[in-house]
């Protein structure tokens, strides 16, 4: 069953909730976004950090480690079939979880 806050956005409500997201790109399914930081220590880092929320949202994306320094971040509800609120809650915290992780 299908929780509320992971029900499929549609437009107009899809379109006002990503533009608020800041430099994440969106394909209408899933949400997207790469972090750059100095070096491996720091993209680890910050992936141990997204991993901390994702299991306190229990929401979890796919992070991928890409040329030793850059994590790239892909939010969707595969039980919608889509972008939902959950994903959208989850970018903003992801976002927020920048400060303090060396880049």
């Amino acid at each position: 069953m299908i929780r509320p806050h992971e029900r499929k956005l549609e437009d107009p409500l899809l379109t006002e909730l990503t533009s608020e997201l800041d430099d994440w790109s969106s394909d209408g399914a899933k949400l997207e976004k790469t972090f750059t930081f100095t070096g491996f220590t720091g993209a680890v880092a910050f992936v141990n950090r997204v991993a901390d929320a994702a299991n306190a949202a229990d929401h979890h994306p796919d992070i991928h480690i890409e040329d030793y320094k850059n994590v790239r971040i892909v939010l969707t509800t595969h039980a919608s079939g889509g972008i939902s609120r959950s994903d959208v809650d989850l970018a903003t915290t992801i976002d927020g979880l920048v400060e303090g992780t060396a880049r």
